[in-house]
């Protein structure tokens, strides 16, 4: 008779099994399922917040590069304005520093014509000197007479002046 008690179903015996299960479960979901789940869902809020967070480093680093960018592109524009602003300068005091050169230059050539004039005309005015001189001491001498000497450079004087417009007429 034993070996029929073994395999028979007790009723009573599977409710309280059963019964103790479903204790058993509530207790564990109370005590477990939910502080788990609770972690679990902690956990994914903060996944959440630190990828968002990342998300919102990664768009700040990409203003950041476009602001880094446009304030190179400007800085490079402003470099060139700059160059070529000093370029401009530079060309202007060159301008300025060659055509004052050329004045001078031309201030020195007006100077030495204006110098080499009026030594001609002291040459000239000393030489019609030496020849009154001369043709009054030779005239003198040809006509073996004293002349009145202001009758005799007045003559010699306008035969100067004629050879002087000859001399004029020529050049």
């Amino acid at each position: 008779m034993q070996s029929s008690e073994v395999i028979s179903i007790n009723i009573w015996q599977i409710i309280i099994s059963l019964l103790n299960l479903l204790i058993l479960f509530l207790i564990f979901k109370k005590l477990l399922f939910t502080p788990v789940k609770k972690v679990l869902a902690d956990r994914q809020k903060l996944i959440d917040d630190q990828f968002d967070s990342a998300k919102k480093a990664q768009k700040n680093a990409d203003d950041a590069k476009k602001a880094y960018e446009a304030k190179l592109s400007s800085a490079d524009d402003e470099a060139q304005s700059i160059i070529k602003t000093a370029k401009a300068k530079a060309q202007k005091k060159s301008d300025k520093i060659v055509n004052s050169a050329k004045e001078k230059a031309d201030d020195i050539l007006r100077q030495a014509k204006t110098d080499a004039e009026l030594e001609k005309k002291k040459a000239q005015s000393d030489i019609r000197h030496e020849i009154t001189e001369v043709s009054a001491l030779l005239t003198e001498k040809l006509l073996e007479r004293e002349i009145n000497t202001a009758d005799h450079r007045n003559y010699i004087d306008s035969f100067i002046e004629k050879i002087g417009e000859n001399n004029d007429a020529d050049s």
